[in-house]
């Protein structure tokens, strides 16, 4: 999209909305300059967190009906 057909466009609008279009904007500028953090995960950092029980495979009394 050319910066001819976006400017066309945002002539269009009203005040209000002109506003938050430079709002906008400046939030893309800003994210677009702040560097991405890279996350690091460490396998088996949830161990003990989660217990499943013992009947975890067991059929649910639920669909007792539909088996």
């Amino acid at each position: 999209m050319s910066s001819y057909t976006i400017l066309s466009k945002l002539d269009t609008l009203p005040d209000n909305l002109k506003q938050e279009v430079t709002d906008f904007i400046d939030f893309l500028a800003e994210k677009s300059r702040t560097p991405k953090k890279k996350i690091t995960r460490k396998a088996g950092s949830a161990k003990g967190m989660f217990v499943m029980s013992p009947d975890f495979d067991e059929p649910l009394d639920d669909f007792k009906e539909y088996m």
